[in-house]
């Protein structure tokens, strides 16, 4: 009985959770190199791939238990969405954020200045008409509080995201303390 026990219930849990484990830190792996984060990655490579030689051999020591299998594919699917929230959750890195409007943005960049962040703006030629173009690279982990600031100032402004994986000189875009009051 505890056998059975074992076979049919703990062992597709523990499949279920190191697949979790491996495929979490092969997706947070994989964002580090595409963001430039090279370091890291070889160590949190050697430790997915130990969970998955671990995992993959106790499959093979259960061909005939299917459980494994299904613990072994929901674990992949699980680890994907948990590996992407935590990654969200460190939000490491830089983005840029382009904020194009047909009304002024004079208000809105003063108090993006006012915060202590650093705003370029131009003047650009839209379909129907000038537009303002507002450009931002922020730290991640900052980006959605900009967005609110941009919303509340210009409800209907257009705007764009996009990671940057170098940045020059990061200490040229840190906020002033104010930001964080």
């Amino acid at each position: 009985m505890d056998s059975i026990y074992f076979d049919y219930l703990v062992l597709p849990l523990l499949i279920f959770m190191a697949r979790i484990c491996d495929v979490s830190l092969d997706t947070i792996r994989v964002i580090m190199v595409s963001r430039g984060y090279r370091k890291y990655a070889p160590l949190i490579g050697f430790f997915q791939v130990l969970i998955w030689i671990i995992t993959i051999t106790r499959i093979m020591e259960n061909l005939d238990n299917w459980l494994t299998y299904i613990a072994y594919a929901a674990g992949f699917g699980m680890g994907t969405y948990i590996g992407m929230r935590i990654e969200e959750k460190i939000a490491m890195g830089y983005e840029l954020l382009r904020i194009i409007t047909r009304t002024e943005v004079d208000d809105l960049v003063s108090v993006l200045r006012q915060k202590g962040y650093t705003v370029t703006s131009v003047v650009g030629e839209g379909k129907n008409g000038a537009v303002g173009i507002v450009f931002l690279i922020l730290k991640r982990k900052v980006t959605r509080e900009v967005i609110a600031i941009v919303k509340q100032y210009n409800p209907k402004a257009y705007y764009t995201i996009e990671d940057i994986r170098f940045v020059a000189d990061p200490t040229y875009l840190q906020p002033t303390k104010t930001q964080y009051k």
